[in-house]
Protein backbone atom coordinates (compact mmCIF):
# COMPACT_ATOMS: atom_id res chain seq x y z
CA UNK A 1 0.00 0.00 0.00
CA UNK A 2 1.36 3.12 -1.09
CA UNK A 3 1.78 5.97 1.98
CA UNK A 4 -0.46 8.80 0.28
CA UNK A 5 -3.60 5.67 0.17
CA UNK A 6 -2.68 4.46 3.98
CA UNK A 7 -2.70 8.75 5.08
CA UNK A 8 -6.24 8.64 3.36
CA UNK A 9 -7.50 5.56 4.82
CA UNK A 10 -6.31 6.89 8.16
CA UNK A 11 -7.80 10.25 7.58
CA UNK A 12 -11.30 8.34 6.93
CA UNK A 13 -11.11 6.53 9.80
CA UNK A 14 -10.97 9.35 12.02
CA UNK A 15 -13.94 10.98 10.09
CA UNK A 16 -15.65 8.20 10.34
CA UNK A 17 -15.00 8.32 14.66
CA UNK A 18 -14.74 12.03 15.44
CA UNK A 19 -15.64 12.04 19.29
CA UNK A 20 -13.10 9.10 19.83
CA UNK A 21 -10.49 10.92 17.38
CA UNK A 22 -10.89 14.84 19.45
CA UNK A 23 -10.42 13.06 22.71
CA UNK A 24 -7.38 10.79 21.04
CA UNK A 25 -5.91 14.31 19.58
CA UNK A 26 -6.11 15.99 22.87
CA UNK A 27 -3.21 14.61 24.98
CA UNK A 28 -1.15 15.49 21.98
CA UNK A 29 -2.60 18.77 21.02
CA UNK A 30 -2.04 20.56 24.82
CA UNK A 31 1.36 18.94 25.30
CA UNK A 32 2.82 20.30 22.03
CA UNK A 33 1.15 23.28 22.77
CA UNK A 34 2.49 23.87 26.52
CA UNK A 35 6.02 22.26 24.38
CA UNK A 36 5.95 25.74 22.43
CA UNK A 37 4.44 28.02 24.81
CA UNK A 38 7.26 26.99 27.23
CA UNK A 39 9.96 27.55 24.98
CA UNK A 40 9.11 30.59 23.60
CA UNK A 41 8.55 31.83 27.34
CA UNK A 42 12.42 30.76 28.27
CA UNK A 43 13.66 31.99 24.74
CA UNK A 44 12.14 35.49 25.18
CA UNK A 45 13.70 35.65 28.39
CA UNK A 46 17.15 34.58 26.71
CA UNK A 47 16.87 37.06 24.19
CA UNK A 48 15.61 40.12 26.82
CA UNK A 49 18.33 39.25 29.48
CA UNK A 50 21.25 38.19 26.97
CA UNK A 51 20.92 40.54 23.66
CA UNK A 52 18.59 43.48 25.44
CA UNK A 53 19.85 44.12 28.94
CA UNK A 54 23.70 42.25 28.47
CA UNK A 55 24.08 43.94 24.82
CA UNK A 56 22.94 46.94 25.93
CA UNK A 57 24.92 47.55 29.01
CA UNK A 58 27.66 45.51 28.12
CA UNK A 59 28.36 45.80 24.32
CA UNK A 60 29.49 42.99 21.61
CA UNK A 61 33.07 41.79 22.14
CA UNK A 62 33.62 44.01 24.93
CA UNK A 63 34.61 43.46 28.72
CA UNK A 64 34.51 46.10 31.06
CA UNK A 65 37.57 46.70 33.82
CA UNK A 66 36.27 47.37 36.94
CA UNK A 67 36.94 46.95 40.67
CA UNK A 68 34.86 44.49 41.41
CA UNK A 69 31.73 43.13 38.99
CA UNK A 70 28.91 45.81 38.40
CA UNK A 71 26.16 43.16 37.85
CA UNK A 72 25.46 39.95 39.62
CA UNK A 73 22.50 37.37 39.25
CA UNK A 74 23.97 35.36 42.38
CA UNK A 75 23.79 36.11 45.63
CA UNK A 76 27.04 38.14 46.87
CA UNK A 77 28.03 37.92 50.84
CA UNK A 78 28.96 40.40 52.95
CA UNK A 79 32.53 39.20 53.49
CA UNK A 80 32.92 39.57 49.75
CA UNK A 81 31.36 42.65 49.22
CA UNK A 82 33.67 43.98 52.34
CA UNK A 83 36.81 42.40 50.53
CA UNK A 84 35.77 43.88 46.97
CA UNK A 85 35.81 47.35 48.84
CA UNK A 86 39.20 46.70 49.80
CA UNK A 87 40.44 46.87 46.20
CA UNK A 88 42.58 49.56 44.87
CA UNK A 89 40.40 51.99 42.60
CA UNK A 90 40.50 51.76 39.16
CA UNK A 91 42.34 55.31 38.44
CA UNK A 92 42.85 57.35 35.16
CA UNK A 93 46.51 56.36 35.38
CA UNK A 94 45.82 52.43 35.09
CA UNK A 95 43.39 53.33 31.97
CA UNK A 96 46.54 55.12 30.22
CA UNK A 97 48.16 52.21 31.05
CA UNK A 98 45.97 50.17 29.27
CA UNK A 99 45.46 51.91 26.15
CA UNK A 100 49.42 52.23 25.52
CA UNK A 101 49.19 47.92 25.36
CA UNK A 102 46.19 47.60 22.91
CA UNK A 103 46.51 46.40 19.67
CA UNK A 104 45.70 48.64 16.37
CA UNK A 105 41.67 48.18 16.06
CA UNK A 106 40.64 48.23 19.78
CA UNK A 107 38.76 50.70 21.06
CA UNK A 108 39.02 52.04 23.66
CA UNK A 109 36.85 54.64 26.88
CA UNK A 110 37.14 56.11 29.90
CA UNK A 111 34.58 55.35 31.41
CA UNK A 112 32.30 56.76 34.81
CA UNK A 113 29.03 57.73 36.15
CA UNK A 114 26.37 59.32 38.90
CA UNK A 115 22.92 59.87 39.66
CA UNK A 116 21.83 63.82 38.99
CA UNK A 117 18.98 65.70 38.21
CA UNK A 118 20.01 68.20 35.31
CA UNK A 119 17.98 71.49 35.58
CA UNK A 120 17.48 73.63 32.07
CA UNK A 121 15.69 77.13 32.07
CA UNK A 122 12.57 75.69 30.93
CA UNK A 123 12.25 72.67 33.55
CA UNK A 124 14.13 72.82 37.23
CA UNK A 125 12.88 69.22 38.46
CA UNK A 126 12.26 65.85 37.42
CA UNK A 127 13.98 62.51 37.68
CA UNK A 128 17.35 61.93 37.98
CA UNK A 129 19.63 61.01 35.55
CA UNK A 130 22.38 58.86 34.86
CA UNK A 131 24.94 61.29 33.80
CA UNK A 132 28.46 59.79 32.34
CA UNK A 133 31.43 60.87 31.50
CA UNK A 134 33.23 58.85 28.84
CA UNK A 135 35.79 59.15 25.75
CA UNK A 136 34.33 59.83 22.37
CA UNK A 137 34.67 56.16 20.87
CA UNK A 138 31.96 54.86 23.58
CA UNK A 139 29.15 56.05 21.33
CA UNK A 140 30.85 53.21 18.67
CA UNK A 141 31.25 50.64 21.76
CA UNK A 142 28.14 50.90 22.95
CA UNK A 143 26.61 51.15 19.20
CA UNK A 144 24.59 54.73 20.43
CA UNK A 145 23.05 56.54 17.74
CA UNK A 146 21.70 59.76 17.50
CA UNK A 147 18.10 61.41 15.54
CA UNK A 148 18.95 64.38 16.51
CA UNK A 149 22.83 66.72 15.83
CA UNK A 150 25.61 64.34 16.29
CA UNK A 151 27.85 62.93 19.09
CA UNK A 152 31.02 64.75 20.43
CA UNK A 153 34.25 63.99 18.46
CA UNK A 154 37.85 62.50 20.18
CA UNK A 155 39.33 66.42 19.34
CA UNK A 156 35.93 67.84 21.64
CA UNK A 157 36.97 65.47 24.25
CA UNK A 158 40.75 66.17 24.32
CA UNK A 159 39.81 70.32 24.55
CA UNK A 160 37.14 69.47 27.23
CA UNK A 161 34.64 71.27 25.28
CA UNK A 162 31.44 71.10 27.56
CA UNK A 163 28.99 69.58 25.35
CA UNK A 164 26.63 66.69 26.11
CA UNK A 165 24.43 64.15 24.27
CA UNK A 166 21.78 63.25 26.03
CA UNK A 167 18.33 60.87 25.89
CA UNK A 168 14.96 61.11 24.17
CA UNK A 169 13.65 60.97 28.05
CA UNK A 170 15.67 63.38 29.43
CA UNK A 171 15.11 65.61 26.15
CA UNK A 172 11.73 66.10 26.54
CA UNK A 173 11.66 66.34 30.57
CA UNK A 174 14.04 69.34 30.08
CA UNK A 175 13.14 70.49 26.82
CA UNK A 176 8.97 69.80 26.66
CA UNK A 177 7.78 70.84 22.73
CA UNK A 178 11.23 72.41 21.70
CA UNK A 179 14.67 71.48 20.07
CA UNK A 180 16.78 70.80 23.05
CA UNK A 181 19.92 71.04 20.08
CA UNK A 182 22.02 74.35 21.25
CA UNK A 183 20.01 74.67 24.09
CA UNK A 184 21.90 74.65 27.88
CA UNK A 185 21.23 72.66 30.60
CA UNK A 186 23.17 72.83 34.53
CA UNK A 187 24.37 69.41 35.69
CA UNK A 188 25.60 69.89 39.36
CA UNK A 189 25.59 73.50 38.57
CA UNK A 190 27.87 73.24 35.84
CA UNK A 191 26.46 74.66 32.10
CA UNK A 192 26.77 72.38 28.98
CA UNK A 193 25.47 72.90 25.94
CA UNK A 194 23.10 69.37 23.97
CA UNK A 195 24.73 68.83 20.67
CA UNK A 196 22.41 65.87 20.04
CA UNK A 197 19.83 63.34 21.07
CA UNK A 198 19.83 59.43 21.15
CA UNK A 199 17.83 57.21 19.30
CA UNK A 200 14.74 55.53 21.59
CA UNK A 201 15.92 52.57 23.68
CA UNK A 202 13.49 51.21 25.59
CA UNK A 203 14.12 49.85 29.21
CA UNK A 204 15.84 46.40 31.28
CA UNK A 205 14.40 45.74 34.08
CA UNK A 206 12.62 49.04 34.64
CA UNK A 207 15.75 51.23 34.18
CA UNK A 208 15.05 53.75 31.63
CA UNK A 209 18.24 53.68 29.04
CA UNK A 210 16.42 57.24 27.35
CA UNK A 211 17.08 59.26 30.67
CA UNK A 212 20.94 59.38 30.03
CA UNK A 213 23.25 62.18 29.36
CA UNK A 214 26.91 61.63 28.03
CA UNK A 215 29.21 65.03 28.33
CA UNK A 216 33.27 64.20 27.18
CA UNK A 217 35.24 62.69 29.99
CA UNK A 218 37.84 65.38 29.83
CA UNK A 219 35.53 68.32 30.11
CA UNK A 220 33.86 69.52 33.32
CA UNK A 221 31.63 65.93 33.27
CA UNK A 222 34.36 64.37 34.64
CA UNK A 223 34.76 66.71 37.85
CA UNK A 224 30.69 66.37 38.17
CA UNK A 225 31.23 63.03 38.12
CA UNK A 226 34.28 63.12 40.82
CA UNK A 227 35.75 60.56 38.26
CA UNK A 228 39.27 61.12 38.85
CA UNK A 229 38.76 59.82 43.12
CA UNK A 230 38.06 56.34 40.87
CA UNK A 231 36.66 55.57 37.66
CA UNK A 232 33.26 53.37 37.15
CA UNK A 233 35.43 51.19 34.89
CA UNK A 234 37.62 51.49 31.14
CA UNK A 235 35.46 49.91 28.09
CA UNK A 236 37.44 48.21 25.60
CA UNK A 237 36.14 46.59 22.70
CA UNK A 238 38.32 43.98 20.59
CA UNK A 239 36.99 43.17 16.42
CA UNK A 240 36.05 39.82 17.66
CA UNK A 241 35.40 37.66 20.40
CA UNK A 242 38.78 35.46 19.70
CA UNK A 243 40.49 38.92 19.80
CA UNK A 244 38.95 39.64 22.52
CA UNK A 245 40.71 37.12 24.83
CA UNK A 246 44.24 38.40 24.13
CA UNK A 247 43.31 41.78 24.28
CA UNK A 248 42.13 40.73 28.14
CA UNK A 249 45.60 38.86 28.70
CA UNK A 250 47.19 42.27 27.67
CA UNK A 251 45.53 44.07 30.34
CA UNK A 252 45.37 42.14 32.77
CA UNK A 253 49.17 41.37 32.75
CA UNK A 254 49.30 45.65 32.78
CA UNK A 255 47.26 46.28 36.00
CA UNK A 256 48.23 43.08 37.80
CA UNK A 257 52.16 44.68 37.51
CA UNK A 258 50.58 48.37 38.56
CA UNK A 259 49.03 46.92 41.31
CA UNK A 260 52.00 44.54 42.37
CA UNK A 261 50.62 41.31 42.73
CA UNK A 262 52.71 38.43 43.36
CA UNK A 263 51.67 35.36 41.09
CA UNK A 264 50.37 33.49 43.48
CA UNK A 265 47.76 36.21 44.32
CA UNK A 266 44.63 36.71 42.16
CA UNK A 267 43.63 39.44 40.61
CA UNK A 268 42.05 42.84 42.54
CA UNK A 269 40.25 43.65 39.42
CA UNK A 270 37.39 42.23 37.18
CA UNK A 271 36.79 42.09 33.33
CA UNK A 272 33.28 42.02 33.17
CA UNK A 273 31.46 40.77 30.24
CA UNK A 274 27.99 39.45 29.10
CA UNK A 275 29.08 35.91 29.57
CA UNK A 276 30.52 36.55 32.85
CA UNK A 277 27.85 38.83 34.04
CA UNK A 278 25.41 36.75 33.33
CA UNK A 279 26.49 33.39 34.09
CA UNK A 280 24.65 32.73 36.77
CA UNK A 281 21.83 33.46 34.38
CA UNK A 282 22.44 31.03 31.85
CA UNK A 283 22.35 28.19 34.48
CA UNK A 284 18.42 29.30 35.51
CA UNK A 285 17.42 29.38 31.77
CA UNK A 286 19.27 25.93 31.48
CA UNK A 287 16.70 24.67 34.26
CA UNK A 288 13.90 26.99 33.31
CA UNK A 289 14.28 25.22 29.98
CA UNK A 290 14.63 21.42 31.46
CA UNK A 291 11.84 22.33 33.91
CA UNK A 292 9.32 23.84 31.83
CA UNK A 293 9.66 20.81 29.15
CA UNK A 294 8.06 18.35 31.98
CA UNK A 295 4.47 19.82 31.65
CA UNK A 296 4.64 19.16 28.46
CA UNK A 297 6.05 15.63 28.17
CA UNK A 298 2.96 14.43 30.71
CA UNK A 299 0.49 15.46 27.93
CA UNK A 300 1.93 13.68 25.34
CA UNK A 301 2.37 10.64 27.47
CA UNK A 302 -0.95 11.00 28.03
CA UNK A 303 -1.59 11.26 24.34
CA UNK A 304 0.96 8.20 23.52
CA UNK A 305 -1.22 6.15 25.37
CA UNK A 306 -4.57 7.47 23.93
CA UNK A 307 -3.34 6.72 20.82
CA UNK A 308 -2.43 3.22 21.43
CA UNK A 309 -5.68 2.37 23.45
CA UNK A 310 -7.42 3.87 20.07
CA UNK A 311 -5.12 1.92 17.68
CA UNK A 312 -6.12 -1.37 19.80
CA UNK A 313 -9.33 -0.94 19.98
CA UNK A 314 -9.60 -0.50 15.95
CA UNK A 315 -7.41 -3.05 15.46
CA UNK A 316 -9.87 -5.19 17.45
CA UNK A 317 -13.10 -3.46 15.71
CA UNK A 318 -11.66 -4.31 11.77
CA UNK A 319 -10.23 -7.63 12.62
CA UNK A 320 -12.56 -8.68 9.65
CA UNK A 321 -10.71 -5.90 7.19
CA UNK A 322 -7.57 -6.96 8.26
CA UNK A 323 -8.35 -10.48 7.29
CA UNK A 324 -9.86 -10.23 3.78
CA UNK A 325 -7.40 -7.93 2.82
CA UNK A 326 -4.72 -10.15 3.83
CA UNK A 327 -6.76 -13.12 1.81
CA UNK A 328 -6.89 -10.38 -1.04
CA UNK A 329 -2.51 -10.92 -1.26
CA UNK A 330 -2.22 -7.93 1.41
CA UNK A 331 0.97 -8.45 2.86
CA UNK A 332 1.85 -8.83 6.81
CA UNK A 333 3.64 -5.21 5.94
CA UNK A 334 1.22 -3.67 3.82
CA UNK A 335 -1.30 -4.51 7.23
CA UNK A 336 1.69 -3.11 9.50
CA UNK A 337 2.39 0.15 7.70
CA UNK A 338 -1.41 0.70 7.46
CA UNK A 339 -1.76 1.09 11.36
CA UNK A 340 1.38 2.50 11.55
CA UNK A 341 0.25 5.66 9.22
CA UNK A 342 -2.83 5.63 10.65
CA UNK A 343 -1.40 6.34 14.09
CA UNK A 344 1.05 8.94 12.93
CA UNK A 345 -1.93 10.69 11.16
CA UNK A 346 -3.68 10.77 14.32
CA UNK A 347 -0.73 12.00 15.94
CA UNK A 348 0.66 14.36 13.48
CA UNK A 349 -3.16 15.80 13.07
CA UNK A 350 -2.58 16.87 16.55
CA UNK A 351 0.75 18.04 16.59
CA UNK A 352 -0.33 20.33 13.92
CA UNK A 353 -3.12 22.01 16.15
CA UNK A 354 -0.97 22.35 19.01
CA UNK A 355 1.54 24.16 17.17
CA UNK A 356 -1.16 26.82 16.14
CA UNK A 357 -2.68 26.99 19.47
CA UNK A 358 1.23 27.11 21.17
CA UNK A 359 2.09 30.18 19.15
CA UNK A 360 -1.41 31.75 19.94
CA UNK A 361 -0.67 31.32 23.53
CA UNK A 362 2.98 32.96 23.22
CA UNK A 363 1.18 36.02 21.91
CA UNK A 364 -1.43 36.07 24.04
CA UNK A 365 1.75 35.88 27.14
CA UNK A 366 3.12 38.43 25.37
CA UNK A 367 0.54 40.94 24.87
CA UNK A 368 -1.14 40.15 28.60
CA UNK A 369 1.87 39.78 30.59
CA UNK A 370 5.39 41.34 31.08
CA UNK A 371 6.86 38.12 30.15
CA UNK A 372 8.72 38.45 26.77
CA UNK A 373 7.69 35.42 24.45
CA UNK A 374 9.74 34.84 21.43
CA UNK A 375 9.05 31.95 18.79
CA UNK A 376 11.77 29.73 18.63
CA UNK A 377 11.59 28.30 14.94
CA UNK A 378 13.04 24.94 16.13
CA UNK A 379 10.48 24.32 18.27
CA UNK A 380 8.01 24.29 15.66
CA UNK A 381 9.78 21.72 14.19
CA UNK A 382 10.58 20.07 17.05
CA UNK A 383 6.77 20.13 17.67
CA UNK A 384 6.33 18.03 14.24
CA UNK A 385 8.76 16.25 14.74
CA UNK A 386 7.81 14.96 18.33
CA UNK A 387 3.92 14.45 16.77
CA UNK A 388 5.52 12.00 14.46
CA UNK A 389 7.25 10.66 17.39
CA UNK A 390 4.69 9.86 19.22
CA UNK A 391 2.46 8.46 16.44
CA UNK A 392 4.87 6.03 15.81
CA UNK A 393 6.42 4.66 18.98
CA UNK A 394 2.40 4.63 20.15
CA UNK A 395 1.45 2.87 16.86
CA UNK A 396 4.10 0.04 16.60
CA UNK A 397 2.00 -2.89 19.28
CA UNK A 398 -1.26 -2.43 18.07
CA UNK A 399 0.46 -2.23 14.21
CA UNK A 400 2.36 -5.34 14.57
CA UNK A 401 -0.37 -6.71 16.55
CA UNK A 402 -2.52 -6.32 13.22
CA UNK A 403 0.01 -7.42 10.90
CA UNK A 404 0.10 -10.87 12.75
CA UNK A 405 -3.67 -11.63 12.69
CA UNK A 406 -4.26 -15.35 11.10
CA UNK A 407 -6.65 -14.11 8.14
CA UNK A 408 -8.18 -17.66 8.24
CA UNK A 409 -9.42 -16.31 11.79
CA UNK A 410 -9.95 -12.57 11.24
CA UNK A 411 -12.53 -13.86 8.48
CA UNK A 412 -14.38 -15.64 10.59
CA UNK A 413 -14.89 -13.09 13.41
CA UNK A 414 -17.92 -11.26 13.13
Amino acid sequence: MLILDAVRLALAQIRAQKLRSFFTLLGVTVGVMFLIGVVSVVNGMARYVEEDFGGKFLGINTFNLRRYPDINTGDVSDATWRRWQQRPKITVEDADAVRAVLPPGVRWSLHDARWYTPRSPFSRGGPQNLVQAVSADFFAIKNLKVTKGRVFTAEEDARGTPVVVIGTETASELFPHLDPVGRDVRIDGLPFTVIGVLETQGSVFGISLDRQIFGPFNSPMSRADHAHAGLYGVVVQAPSQDALRDVEERVREVMRRRHRLRPAEPDDFVFETSESALSDWLQIKTFLFWGGLLLPSVGLIVGAILIMNIMLVSVTERTREIGLRKSLGARRRDILNQFLVEATTLSMLGAVAGIGLGVALSRLVATLSPLPATIAPWSLFAGVIVGAGVGIASGVYPASRAARLDPIVALRSE
